[in-house]
């Protein structure tokens, strides 16, 4: 289904309508109702009691690895060095070509020296 570009400008519109009557309605109305406070921190309550510390430690001792290698290859992008990072995290350029987060531009410096 395709939409003309009058047709987008009216749903768009109406979605931005939508959301501000909405946020209107929270600041004015559902801030100040004690039951919905309390419902909300008894969800929030059972959020953080249904092992949501666990869970996210978990992920992130599965994903350690990639996370480190993300942050290191972003800092020698900053700098614009990324073939100091190749050649110096050859390992971690290529866990992250595995895992398809960059893409393998990647001359074999390590073996050829």
């Amino acid at each position: 289904m395709e939409y003309s570009s009058a047709q987008i400008e009216q749903i768009l519109k109406s979605y931005k309508m939508k959301r501000e009557r909405e946020i209107k309605y929270y600041h004015e109305v559902k801030k100040f109702d004690e039951e919905y406070i309390n419902k909300n921190r008894e969800r929030a309550k059972k959020h953080y009691q249904n092992g949501y510390k666990e869970k996210k430690k978990e992920y992130y001792e599965n994903n350690k690895d990639i996370m480190k290698a993300k942050s290191s290859y972003n800092y020698y992008k900053k700098i614009d060095k990324i073939d100091k990072f190749k050649y110096k995290y050859p390992d971690k350029y290529k866990l992250l070509v595995e895992k398809g987060l960059i893409e393998d531009n990647f001359v074999n410096i390590v073996s050829s020296a």
